[in-house]
């Protein structure tokens, strides 16, 4: 059993950090400020070849695995980008996943090498208001219609719509009372968004203010049939191969925010003199903080072994949700104890470490609640009935 990264991945993580150290704290202070996309630090990114490090080299990409791409987003997390730096283009790494394993060749050819090059950017709309997690409820409908579909409905919380070229979009094609399974009747598009029938109002928010987050009404959308990934009625199947490596990066990127909060925190308790001495010289500064190292390299271990196991096709929905709530709760805990670390300066933006309590906060609430990972670790892992 081996632990260590491999040299192609150290060179990887240095790679990363180095594109991430010509985007300082002052650049995400200004894009938490001011919002709007961090446009140069996606084209820097995009440049490198990094935005399509998952996607098959035939299409494109690097055809790297889920565990490189953990290792690139927890390094954007922990240069001090966090969510800001993260989120920005979180979609490219995982959310056509669906489309690499069910797309047609053809459609793998048009849809992801513009992905990967940076020349196109995607949002996937799949949460609705009324139905939260409950996915097998999802109301926005997509009708036959001649050689296409036709979209009514909306979604809510959807990212990064306000720049985004095209969308991953799940509808129900088949009304649920008509259907065997609830899970049955979604299907998956990835297509061009036609803002004449695509209405999008940004939602103000807490934290993340260079990624919008926003409600999106479909009226009269029309989706050509070749924009629909795999057979129809299947999009939930599909829409799992998504999933899990989404759950594998928020991890990461928990840990790696985690880690930036951490590295303030212990920076400013060795400098910072109260009664003639180091504030870190005291126990009360030190173990919390040295808690916070534990459980982020606990959070971390899992994060990998999760990853590890996805990429070896090897069932991994236990490890990815177990990885996704053990580092959102170890980063919250790191970047809390930040703030407290540097007391009423950890309230002060130029510090920043409010921001990143502030962003942390985005992996324990998306894309699954803490709780409902507890009822599916309940549930699947240790055969409890079914709570809800």
């Amino acid at each position: 059993m081996d632990f260590n990264l491999s040299k192609e991945q150290e060179s990887l993580v240095a790679a990363v950090a180095g594109i991430c150290s010509r985007f300082g704290d002052d650049y995400w202070l200004k894009r938490d400020r001011d919002g709007g996309l961090p446009r140069e630090f996606v084209a820097a990114l995009a440049q490198n070849g990094w935005l399509g490090i998952c996607i098959p080299e035939e299409y494109g990409g690097s055809g790297l695995g889920i565990l490189e791409a953990g290792l690139m987003m927890r390094t954007i997390a922990e240069s001090g980008a966090g969510m800001s730096g993260a989120s920005s283009i979180h979609m490219n790494i995982f959310g056509l996943n669906p489309v690499v394993v069910f797309g047609s060749d053809e459609q793998k050819r048009r849809m992801l090498p513009p992905l990967a090059r940076g020349e196109e950017r995607s949002c996937f709309a799949v949460t609705e208001p009324d139905t939260g997690l409950n996915t097998t409820r999802l109301k926005t409908r997509a009708r036959r219609d001649g050689g296409g579909y036709v979209v009514d409905g909306q979604k809510v919380w959807i990212s990064a719509v306000q720049s985004a070229d095209k969308m991953l979009l799940l509808a129900r094609t088949t009304p649920l009372d008509e259907v065997r399974k609830p899970t049955h009747g979604l299907s998956l598009f990835y297509t061009t968004i036609d803002r004449t029938h695509v209405e999008v109002r940004e939602i103000e928010k807490m934290g993340r203010k260079a990624v919008d987050s926003n409600q999106v009404f479909f009226d009269g959308f029309r989706i050509p049939a070749a924009d629909r990934i795999g057979e129809e009625g299947r999009g939930f199947e599909y829409i799992l191969h998504g999933m899990n490596p989404e759950r594998i990066l928020v991890a990461a990127e928990a840990v790696g925010l985690g880690r930036a909060a951490l590295r303030k925190a212990v920076d400013y308790a060795g400098k910072r003199e109260v009664f003639d001495r180091p504030i870190g010289k005291n126990q009360a500064i030190q173990h919390p903080l040295a808690e916070c190292w534990m459980n982020l390299e606990a959070a971390n271990m899992m994060m990998l072994s999760a990853a590890w196991q996805y990429d070896s096709g090897l069932p991994c929905g236990a490890a990815a949700n177990t990885a996704k709530y053990l580092a959102a709760e170890a980063g919250f805990k790191a970047c809390e104890t930040a703030v407290m670390t540097l007391g009423g300066f950890g309230y002060a933006k130029e510090y920043h470490v409010e921001r990143y309590l502030r962003e942390i906060l985005i992996t324990r609430i998306a894309p699954i609640s803490p709780q409902l990972i507890l009822c599916y670790i309940a549930e699947r892992v240790l055969g409890l009935p079914k709570s809800y």
